[in-house]
C-alpha cells in the first residue's frame, strides 16, 4: 500500500512509513520523564513526532525511519504519537527522492545558468571574482538549502534561491537600465555564498546545525571575508571590493534583520528587495501548496500572519 503523504495528515488519522528526520531530541518532561522529541518529513511536508519512551536514542538527523502511530492536535497543531520506531535498512528499498524536498530544477542547470550570466559581465573585476568565489564552493552549493527551515529548505534550495532572485534582478534590470546590471548580478550571485559555512548541511540537504563560524560570524560577515579573500588572491582592489561587501553586509535591509547597515545605493536596496520578495513567495507557496483551495493556513510565524488558498473555480467565474 503507498504511503500517506504528511500534506494529507489530519487528526485520529493512523500513520505508517518511513520519513526523513529533521530534528532529534531526547527531553524531560515536567513529571521527570524522559522523551523523543523529533521533526519528521518528507517531501511533501513535516510533522512533529513524541516517542513517550525514554529509552529510545534520538535518530540521527538526515537518517531515515520508519514508524507507525497515530495523529492527534496539540496547541493547534498536528503531532505525530509514534508507536514503533526503527532506522530503515537498504532492504527496505526506501525511495530517497520521496522524502527529501528538491529544487524544481537539476543544480548543474541552475550553476550554468549562473556561469552563463557571470560570463556576461563587462566589468573584468566582477567577471573574475564571482566566478572566484562560485567555483570555490561549487561543491556545496550543488546540494545545500537556503535555510533550515523557513524558504527554499530543500536540496539545492541555495541555488534555487538565488537563480530565482537572479532571474528577478534581470527584470528589475529592464525597468531601471540606469542600474549597474553587473553589481546587481553579483551581489545575487555572492550575497547567501556563504551560507555554506554558516550551516551544516547533509547530501540531502537537510541542515543538522549550524556551525561554529556561522554562530559567531553568520554569513554576513563570512560573505565579507570571502570577497576580501578573494579580491587579495585575484589581485583586484578598489571600490567594486568594498560595493560588493556592502552588498553583503545590507542586504537583510535592517538591522533587527541582522544587517549592520542599510543599503546605500540603488543596486544594494534592489538586492534587498529582491532577495526578500523571493523569500517570501517561496514560503507563500510552500505553505498554500499544503492547503485545499477555501482554506486558510495556521500562523505562519516568519510571516506574522495566515494565509489563504484561493478558491480557482470562483476566481474563473467572476472573470
Amino acid at each position: 500500500m503507498a504511503q500517506l503523504p504528511l500534506c494529507e495528515l489530519t487528526k485520529d488519522q493512523r500513520f505508517e512509513g518511513f520519513l526523513l528526520v529533521r530534528s532529534s531530541d531526547q527531553r524531560t518532561g515536567g513529571n521527570g520523564a524522559k522523551y523523543l522529541d523529533m521533526n519528521l518529513a518528507d517531501r511533501t511536508g513535516e510533522v512533529n513526532a513524541k516517542v513517550w519512551d525514554g529509552n529510545v536514542p534520538p535518530p540521527a538527523p538526515g537518517s531515515v525511519v520508519k514508524v507507525r502511530g497515530g495523529t492527534l492536535e496539540y496547541n493547534g497543531r498536528l503531532q505525530l504519537r509514534v508507536e514503533r520506531i526503527r532506522d530503515a535498512v537498504p532492504e527496505d528499498n526506501v525511495d530517497l527522492s520521496s522524502l527529501a524536498p528538491c529544487a524544481p530544477e537539476s543544480p548543474e542547470s541552475m550553476l550554468e545558468e549562473m556561469l552563463t550570466t557571470v560570463d556576461s559581465f563587462t566589468s573584468e573585476p566582477l567577471r573574475r571574482l564571482t566566478r572566484h568565489l562560485l567555483e570555490r564552493f561549487d561543491e556545496k552549493l550543488r546540494y545545500y538549502p537556503a535555510a533550515q527551515r523557513i524558504h527554499h529548505a530543500e536540496r539545492s534550495g541555495l541555488l534555487h534561491h538565488t537563480t530565482g532572485m537572479l532571474r528577478l534582478a534581470k527584470k528589475v534590470v529592464e525597468q531601471y537600465p540606469w542600474l549597474n546590471a553587473d553589481l546587481l548580478y553579483a551581489g545575487v550571485m555572492l550575497h547567501d555564498l556563504c551560507k555554506t559555512e554558516e550551516m551544516d548541511s547533509d547530501q540531502m540537504g537537510v541542515v543538522r546545525d549550524y556551525s561554529r563560524e556561522g554562530l559567531l560570524l553568520g554569513h554576513l560577515v563570512l560573505g565579507v571575508t570571502r570577497i576580501q579573500e578573494a579580491a587579495n588572491e585575484l589581485g583586484i582592489s578598489g571600490e567594486v571590493v568594498l560595493l560588493l561587501q556592502h552588498m553583503m553586509l545590507s542586504h537583510h535591509g535592517e538591522a533587527e534583520f541582522g544587517s549592520p547597515r542599510k543599503p546605500m545605493f540603488p543596486e544594494a536596496e534592489a538586492l534587498h528587495w529582491i532577495d526578500l520578495l523571493d523569500a517570501r513567495m517561496n514560503e507563500m507557496q510552500t505553505a498554500i501548496g499544503k492547503l485545499k483551495p477555501g482554506v486558510f493556513s495556521e500562523k505562519i510565524w516568519s510571516l506574522d500572519r495566515r494565509l489563504y488558498c484561493i478558491r480557482q473555480d470562483e476566481e474563473s467565474a467572476e472573470d
